[in-house]
């Protein structure tokens, strides 16, 4: 399945600037499709058994220390990125653009792969975790409501990121206009640049997603620091395998068969890489948003049901 949606996918990313109106009635299906997730992910936390762990999980997370300390890191950097000049002869804002999306990519997974840890790994081993089973609920569904409630405190720590993110992008837009002493464009012209970064974001928190669910069936058999080790390095080959299989960095063909194992078994993160669009100033096209969302949904589904076989015999006692 993933490997077919793989296969989609190279023949679409060229094609940045396929769709660049973001009001067509293609934009409108897919701000719908992501209201609904958001509803069905808020039903799912308030009607079912594994939506009280996810909700137990959430205010957890946002109590953390690391919750508050992300945001913080995250609005002081694309602060300085604002204000700090990149010497990019009139593309401050596009490099604002990427270093934004990169901050907020960065922030998600720390988020992500620490709750994983502090939620699953650490409650196994403080015994927590078998108090929480010895009541009616299973280990499918502890498994899977600690990972809706990681979605749902990433999505809590991403809203004050990604409003500042747009707000500073209307803003430099005008800063930069002020600096170069041209004429400062009305915010009719400055809103559908901010538009354009938000198939960015629906990207970035697919990305987020894949890495938390390889950290949720890390976490039921390893502790917090091996975990963050083998997510960072999923992250780093994630984005790295695709690219030389695809352009034939790799010459020789055992080397090469190793990379395509590799490629099959860890999350192509590469596609969820926009740099291409932020350089070309293009929007993603929704199609290429679409296959990226089955591709996640997949990936995410196989990781959490790799994680119930893990968990299924874990001794917690």
């Amino acid at each position: 399945m993933t490997q077919f949606i793989l296969a989609q996918l190279p023949d679409m990313a060229p094609a940045v600037d396929a769709v660049n109106d973001p009001y067509s009635l293609q934009w409108i299906i897919a701000y719908g499709v992501a209201a609904a997730v958001l509803v069905g992910t808020g039903v799912f936390a308030y009607t079912t058994q594994a939506g009280v762990i996810a909700r137990a999980t959430t205010k957890e997370a946002v109590r953390q220390p690391v919750f508050l300390m992300l945001i913080l890191f995250g609005l002081i950097f694309m602060l300085l990125n604002t204000f700090l000049p990149f010497f990019t002869l009139g593309e401050d804002v596009k490099m604002l653009i990427d270093c934004g999306l990169a901050t907020i990519l960065i922030c998600g997974c720390l988020m992500a792969v620490w709750t994983a840890s502090t939620s699953i790994a650490t409650e196994i081993e403080g015994k927590t975790a078998m108090t929480l089973l010895s009541k009616p609920i299973n280990r499918r569904q502890f498994i899977l409501g600690k990972y809706i409630g990681i979605l749902m405190a990433i999505f809590w720590l991403l809203l004050p990121l990604v409003l500042a993110f747009l707000a500073l992008i209307l803003y430099k837009v005008g800063y930069d206009a002020r600096e170069s002493a041209k004429n400062i464009p009305p915010l009719a012209e400055r809103i559908p640049i901010m538009v354009k970064t938000l198939p960015g974001l629906a990207l970035i928190l697919l990305e987020i997603s894949v890495l938390a669910a390889v950290s949720v069936a890390i976490s039921t058999r390893l502790p917090m620091v091996v975990n963050i080790v083998i997510t960072f390095t999923i992250f780093v080959i994630g984005h790295l395998t695709p690219v030389l299989v695809k352009f034939g960095a790799i010459k020789n063909e055992f080397v090469e068969f190793v990379a395509r194992l590799i490629a099959t078994i860890i999350p192509s993160l590469e596609i969820f890489n926009m740099e291409a669009a932020v350089a070309t100033g293009k929007i993603i096209p929704p199609n290429y948003l679409g296959y990226s969302m089955l591709y996640c949904v997949a990936y995410c589904t196989a990781a959490i049901l790799f994680a119930f076989l893990l968990f299924e015999d874990r001794d917690l006692a």
